[in-house]
């Protein structure tokens, strides 16, 4: 195994990661180079899945900074005396989204990093546990009281928190598909719209997926702990996902969304439908 290669490959997504974690760009690389430095001097032969071993890592120096640079819980994290450098600010709006950005200070760093990783990043409890240093049920809890922070008291629509209901299709997509793999039922009700309509096409009804399901609850019973095999990808350039077999596309999920929620999934699976399905990449967003 080459790590040097290997490291270099992954240090686009860590780099991301780092950033919305920790807000600051220049940070976030001071925080990959400082895992390259630990992968450096690390045994990893046993290491089964470097990516998660990086992912760790990278994270836990983030939360080390967080909990160096945050006085008490809760609190901002104020850098006094440093400008924010422009380009820097440009690079963090890009990377985090800018609604996000705003309300990231209102997190604790164990909030941060539960919210980031799994809502943005797809990584599941028990990894994040394991980061944390806690149990899946409390890395569960920090996240849903990062969103609660997120949205504002008593669901209130500041400008920022309605800005991140609002955000970019693929989050939504990929927040919905997280939390059905994990069995979120709680967060698939907030992403879905009151009158959301999953139809399949009778390809794909005979590969086994509904002909049809209406309203929020049923929807979110249909996907709740499902999706587990699901792949992200673009479907006629839209955030969605996919069920692989061997490789080979077999159903496409061509997700809706309005207003922050999904108000429309369809299962596609005539060929000229998977046709235009393509592979989306950590990172993608378009």
């Amino acid at each position: 195994m080459d790590l040097t290669e290997e490291f270099e490959r992954e240090r686009p997504r860590l780099t991301r990661i780092a950033t919305r974690v920790l807000g600051d760009p220049a940070e976030a690389e001071d925080a990959v180079q400082q895992a390259w430095l630990r992968l450096a001097r690390a045994d990893v032969s046993a290491v089964d899945n470097l990516p998660g071993w990086l992912t760790t890592v990278v994270t836990r120096v983030c939360l080390d900074r967080l909990k160096a640079a945050v006085p008490a819980p809760g609190e901002p994290l104020d850098r006094p005396g440093v400008d924010p450098d422009p380009a820097d600010e440009a690079v963090l709006a890009d990377s985090v989204g800018s609604a996000l950005h705003l309300v990231l200070d209102r997190l604790t760093p164990a909030e941060r990093v539960a919210l980031v990783l799994h809502d943005s990043f797809g990584v599941d409890f028990a990894a994040i546990a394991g980061i944390l240093d806690c149990t899946p049920a409390a890395a569960r809890k920090h996240a849903s009281r990062a969103r609660s922070k997120v949205r504002g008291p008593a669901g209130a629509s500041s400008g920022a928190s309605a800005g991140y209901q609002g955000t970019a299709d693929w989050r939504v997509v990929d927040a919905f598909l997280a939390a059905a793999r994990d069995g979120e039922f709680s967060r698939l009700l907030e992403l879905l719209a009151p009158d959301v309509v999953v139809a399949g096409d009778p390809v794909a009804v005979g590969l086994g997926t509904p002909a049809r399901i209406e309203g929020r609850d049923a929807v979110a019973e249909f996907f709740n702990g499902a999706a587990a095999a699901a792949l992200p990808v673009f479907v006629h350039d839209r955030p969605g996902a996919a069920w692989f077999d061997r490789g080979v596309a077999r159903v496409a999920f061509d997700f809706r969304v309005t207003g922050g929620v999904v108000t429309r999934i369809d299962f596609r699976a005539r060929p000229e439908a998977l046709e235009t399905i393509d592979r989306r990449r950590d990172g993608d967003r378009r």
